[in-house]
């Protein structure tokens, strides 16, 4: 796990900085540092309007006595996604908007649970606890 972060630490930013540049080639700078802006602004926007959004489901699934699971999850994903598009890159915008778009979201979610689901009955996925006394 420690080696996956490294990797994506270093290595991510090497490449995002390659395809800006790559970019940068044949489009100019400025067009270049207007996207990234300009994604940053659309991003963050979507972001917090999404995020408004899910605080309201939580607070109605609470509200109801419900468990806000799926809520949660959203609010992760936006969370992640949000960060993702205020990070300068088009990778990570893509990813970003991957996570924030409700439907794109939706989609992702069900591959995570299914895998999830996967790793619960093979075995590979176990949870400790400890009894706090």
């Amino acid at each position: 796990m420690l080696l996956k972060l490294i990797l994506l630490f270093t290595v991510m930013p090497i490449v995002e900085l390659m395809l800006l540049l790559e970019v940068n080639k044949h489009i100019g700078f400025n067009y270049t540092i207007l996207i990234v802006i300009a994604t940053g602004i659309v991003g963050g926007y979507l972001a917090r309007s999404q995020g408004r959004g899910i605080l309201f489901d939580i607070k109605l699934e609470m509200s109801q006595g419900r468990i806000p699971t799926e809520e949660l999850i959203d609010g992760l994903c936006v969370l992640v996604g949000g960060a993702f598009l205020i990070t300068p890159g088009l990778i990570t915008d893509f990813v970003g908007f991957m996570l924030v778009i409700p439907h794109t979201r939706m989609l992702l979610k069900l591959y995570v649970k299914s895998k999830m689901k996967h790793m619960i009955k093979t075995g590979s996925f176990v949870v400790h606890h400890r009894d706090l006394k």
